[in-house]
């Protein structure tokens, strides 16, 4: 076991842990963000620069600082580390920069994009970016491919994390697309158009962090805030999906389904492309229960995870909420 000092906080955790999971052990505000580490994927990490920290001794036996600003996310703890994120001032302004950077070939689709709300990159950029941009140079453009008939891919929106790439190589037993060109003119892409049909292949659109990825029969159809999103499962044919995903509902129509994801945005359990797309109606789930959704999301807008209301035997109930429920009766377990 090592035991180290997180921005004051001493927390023990196991040799080999990296220091953005013991960081992780601790939770709350302190945990440097991740655009590119997955826990799930073998070899993911290090490309995105974003959790950056400053380690201030290296270890009890040599406790000399290290002499750059180290990637959390692949470097593994020392016992008797002394970390600092949130209370480096170095740390603040290079992330500032990082955000910078990832913003600039990133076109202004919030508007537009499917993943806004639910965006990784937002989020980095609401909490650590500036309000302004120095970049004056013509974005990076690239020609629109059709990868599949399930997944839309924006290029223009993709920061290379390459989380896709090692979703398709661990999921799949053939890959068939990734990163190609290098430097400026590197993309995600395949050689032939209109291939991606693997029977897992729907996960890269969960574990991609910004909008490059996308749903196809969830295009425009509606804001992620104004959906109602439902955990639920069922008993898969395929024995490597896990069955258990999140609807997401407007009314009574289920919009989309995804797999269920963590307090970091990551998938534990995969789903395949049979409950994912095929299985968009209430009869085909056994439905558990609101999911549970951060109140600093802006999905949370007007969701409350709220007990099954009897308007009948609550005393003094706003009509509004009567109606409410008469309109829109809560699921029950099994329905």
């Amino acid at each position: 076991m090592a035991k180290i000092t997180f921005d004051g906080i001493e927390v023990e955790v196991p040799d080999g842990t990296t220091i953005l999971n013991a960081a992780r052990t601790i939770g709350g505000g302190i945990v440097p963000p991740a655009m590119c580490y997955y826990t799930p994927l073998k070899g993911s990490g290090g490309k995105c620069r974003a959790c950056l920290v400053r380690v201030a001794a290296g270890s009890a036996k040599d406790p000399r600082p290290m002499p750059k600003l180290v990637a959390s996310c692949v470097t593994p703890v020392q016992d008797g580390m002394v970390v600092e994120n949130t209370t480096s001032e170095q740390v603040l302004n290079v992330r500032k920069g990082i955000v910078e950077m990832l913003l600039i070939n990133h076109p202004l689709d919030c508007p537009v994009c499917d993943q806004a709300g639910e965006c990784d990159l937002q989020n980095f950029a609401f909490e650590h970016g500036v309000s302004t941009t120095r970049y004056e140079e013509e974005r990076r453009t690239f020609e629109k491919i059709d990868i599949g008939p399930l997944i839309q891919l924006h290029m223009t929106r993709c920061i290379l994390c390459y989380r896709c790439v090692y979703t398709a190589d661990q999921l799949t037993e053939k890959r068939v697309h990734g990163v190609l060109g290098r430097g400026d003119a590197a993309e995600i892409g395949t050689y032939i158009e209109n291939i991606i049909d693997n029977e897992f292949s729907g996960n890269v659109i969960d574990v991609c962090p910004v909008g490059a990825l996308t749903d196809k029969t969830f295009r425009f159809k509606q804001r992620v805030w104004f959906t109602k999103p439902v955990n639920a499962h069922r008993d898969c044919e395929n024995p490597k999906c896990c069955g258990k995903v999140v609807l997401w509902y407007k009314g009574k129509d289920v919009l989309r389904i995804t797999a269920r994801k963590d307090q970091y945005g990551e998938v534990k359990e995969w789903i395949c492309n049979t409950c994912r797309f095929d299985k968009k109606e209430t009869s085909d789930w056994t439905i558990e229960g609101p999911a549970h959704i951060d109140r600093s999301s802006v999905i949370s807008a007007n969701h409350y995870e709220l007990p099954v209301l009897n308007a009948q035997v609550i005393a003094d109930l706003p009509e509004s909420s009567v109606r409410d429920l008469e309109q829109n009766p809560p699921m029950r377990l099994g329905n």
